[in-house]
């Protein structure tokens, strides 16, 4: 196992096998498969396996319309914003406004969290559209493979010309998601939406108010996966240099060929250079801190675990608890 000072790192799945049990998740019931998006990525080298995204074929038809009825707009009048929330901080500002109805318990929060990011991901693969992890959804696949449970997000990233494809073709579709309950074995079901920013496609940042380019929500609670593209915004000037409208940027040869590996037991794609780039946004220290944010990393289960109050407090000490 490879390993980062004391703290082992899982091993990318490049073909077969998996580092996590899979997810008990029915395939989606959507749409008809559409084309897939124009591949952006450059000559790959053999040794890694590169995503199976082909450019769509001229004399395929485009996929059928969106369900009906149409879910409502998220902009307001008067508003330059798109995409609008419940409120600030942390908690309310990871809700969509239009489908918020109180927050969900942290006990709920991560089931929820997992179940946005193994329907997004297992419906775009069904669809033929690459999207890969970012941000801290990245650095929690680098600890462990899964969402880091103080997290309230989800972030995911697509090419341009996959936004324009995904705006195109899928926006403001409606899609079911059959699971099973890993607790209780019962079989559910949720609904999700995917609704592109119609400012997505714009050159630049502009006012700042829509950086973000789509989102992947539940339309039953209001949480969502935040979507945003990577464009080369300057090819004269910047060939190869890759940002999003949030200044966040990359070079090609450390965003492909992209890694197939898994998340939350689905399969996900994952930037070629994904340490580079956790340090270069994180810094160094966010591949080695074993605690932050009320939790405390556990070798011995390869997972993050939330520190008592009794220890925080000094009531109970670290030792007696484990910590």
């Amino acid at each position: 196992m490879k390993l980062v000072g004391n703290f082992p790192i899982q091993s990318l799945v490049l073909l077969a096998g998996a580092l996590f049990p899979l997810a008990l998740a029915g395939p989606p019931i959507s749409a008809n498969p559409a084309p897939p998006p124009p591949s952006v990525n450059p000559a790959q080298p053999s040794a890694i396996r590169p995503s199976a995204v082909q450019p769509p074929k001229a004399s395929q038809p485009p996929p059928p319309p969106a369900a009906k009825p149409v879910p409502p707009k998220a902009k307001k009048h008067n508003d330059n914003k798109y995409f609008h929330e419940p409120g600030m901080g942390d908690r309310l500002s990871h809700y969509d406004e239009r489908y918020f109805k109180g927050e969900v318990a942290y006990e709920q929060h991560r089931v929820n969290l997992q179940l946005l990011i193994r329907s997004y991901l297992t419906v775009f693969k069904s669809l033929g559209i690459e999207t890969f992890l970012a941000h801290g959804t990245l650095l929690g696949w680098w600890w462990n493979g899964k969402i880091m449970p103080w997290d309230y997000d989800l972030d995911v990233q697509v090419s341009n010309e996959t936004m324009a494809y995904m705006a195109a073709n899928y926006n403001r579709t409606k899609h079911e998601y059959e699971y099973v309950d890993e607790k209780t074995g019962a079989k559910g079901h949720k609904t999700f939406l995917l609704d592109v920013n119609p400012h997505s496609l714009d050159p630049d940042r502009g006012d700042g108010q829509n950086v973000i380019d789509a989102r992947w929500i539940d339309m039953e609670n209001g949480m969502f996966v935040d979507i945003t593209g990577l464009a080369e915004r300057d090819k004269q000037r910047n060939p190869g240099l890759w940002s999003c409208k949030n200044y966040h940027r990359y070079r090609t040869k450390d965003l492909y060929p992209m890694r197939e590996t898994e998340y939350e037991g689905v399969p996900a794609l994952v930037p070629y250079s994904f340490e580079k780039i956790l340090i270069e946004e994180y810094g160094p220290k966010s591949l080695v801190m074993t605690e932050w944010k009320d939790h405390a990393w556990k070798p011995e289960l390869k997972e993050w675990v939330q520190i008592p109050e009794a220890v925080l407090n000094g009531s109970v000490s670290r030792e007696q608890a484990g910590f």
